[in-house]
């Protein structure tokens, strides 16, 4: 172990037969001693004692050799548990303090009143998982053990699943304009791909949005995976986010936000992606539709000029037949008034 004394024997060294040590093929060792039967005292080792040692005869013929590699046993570790869904936990851990040393690791899990079953370990990233446990225990044991070649340590953890349920955020997210509505957002996601989507577990989602700049989020809850914004701020960019919770179990946690979304809604002059041409022939046929209209428009304004010209005609030939009438009344008056003068 670092820091203390360290001896190697010499193996088949005779009793009081002069001996040398080299480490690495080299006689230049640490601080040492080397006793009456051979052995090889090393006196407050550190890693720089590290390597191959051999012991020689007074004729230079090897004895016995040994790799010598220092570190600390181990300590308790540092547990802590994932459960994204109602199948699965990872537990993963930490070494407070570093051995220096190879580990092997063994874990086992069982709800209170039920045997030990093992969790699958994976020794070189350092967690192990649990595959369909009893969920519904309210309470687990986890065992892990640590053993490397100064010795073993047991770290036994006390888990309780439904209040570290903390489901993976809603993948998939689109968020979209509606045609026509320049005040909505649709918005849509998937089940995360830990999370089976089975009726026994729904899950509860919260979108939440506000137009870029702004600091206040406004909040809408769904348990389907859809939604309409119906009060977005017309012509701004909005930001969008979902995140979701056992909809079962008020002790969960909720997932975390999925990423962050930018949309912004339907403006005046906008048309929807699928609206707009997709090939020559049907611009040609939207072009003779437009020609359709013009000439239409054209003869409408061509007859309606022929009806004003009439409505003209007739109301000036009404006028000056009036005024004709007017005439001939004044000169029959006239012609009586002359009659009656006496010559």
């Amino acid at each position: 172990m670092l820091g203390s004394n360290v001896t190697l024997a010499c193996g088949t060294s005779p009793q009081r037969s002069p001996v040398k040590w080299r480490v690495n093929q080299s006689s230049a060792l640490p601080w040492h001693h080397i006793t009456t039967d051979g052995s090889l005292v090393m006196f407050n080792v550190n890693q720089s004692a590290q390597g191959n040692y051999s012991c020689h005869d007074d004729q230079g013929h090897a004895l016995s050799t040994v790799s010598l590699m220092l570190g600390y046993p181990p300590g308790l570790l540092n547990v802590s548990c994932r459960v994204p869904s109602h199948s699965h936990v990872r537990c993963s851990w930490v070494r407070p303090v570093h051995t220096f040393l190879p580990a092997q690791y063994h874990a086992f899990y069982r709800g209170i009143g039920f045997e030990w079953r093992p969790c699958v370990v994976d020794s070189a990233h350092r967690h192990c998982d649990i595959t369909h446990p009893n969920y519904w225990q309210p309470t687990h044991l986890l065992n892990i053990t640590e053993a490397n070649p100064l010795g073993a340590q047991l770290t036994i953890t006390k888990l309780r699943l439904h209040e570290l349920l903390k489901p993976d955020p809603p993948r998939g997210v689109v968020v979209e304009g509606q045609p026509s509505f320049p005040t909505r957002l649709t918005v849509s996601w998937l089940y995360p791909l830990s999370w089976p989507k089975q009726q026994a577990f729904p899950l509860l989602f919260q979108i939440r949005y506000r137009p870029q700049g702004s600091t206040h989020w406004a909040q809408v809850e769904s348990m389907d995976t859809m939604v309409v914004i119906m009060d977005a701020l017309a012509g701004h960019q909005h930001q969008v986010q979902v995140r979701a919770q056992d909809e079962a179990n008020p002790d969960s946690h909720w997932s975390d936000w999925s990423p962050l979304h930018l949309a912004c809604p339907w403006e005046v002059g906008t048309l929807p992606r699928e609206e707009f041409p997709e090939d020559t022939s049907k611009t040609q046929g939207s072009t003779a539709g437009e020609e359709e209209k013009l000439s239409l428009v054209i003869l409408l304004v061509l007859f309606s000029i022929v009806i004003f010209i009439i409505i003209l005609s007739l109301t000036v030939v009404m006028c000056m037949r009036q005024r004709r009438r007017h005439v001939t009344k004044q000169e029959v008056s006239s012609m009586l008034k002359m009659k009656a003068i006496p010559l």
